[in-house]
């Protein structure tokens, strides 16, 4: 599923409309954070499962 500049273009207005243009960046910069805070909970599942491989592969 690929979003090209006219959808992106139809959210942004969808959402301005929704939440206005005063709320907007507030809800940006939130939705920011939780994706990084989403990836780096993936990177941190990632380096547990690598360690927990490499305990079984040392048995």
């Amino acid at each position: 599923m690929n979003l090209g500049a006219p959808e992106l273009i139809l959210i942004g207005l969808v959402a301005l409309l929704l939440f206005g243009a005063k709320r907007l960046p507030e809800i940006g910069r939130a939705f920011g954070k939780a994706i990084g805070e989403f990836k780096k909970g993936l990177k941190e599942a990632e380096k547990i499962t690598e360690n927990e491989q490499e305990d079984k592969d040392k048995k």
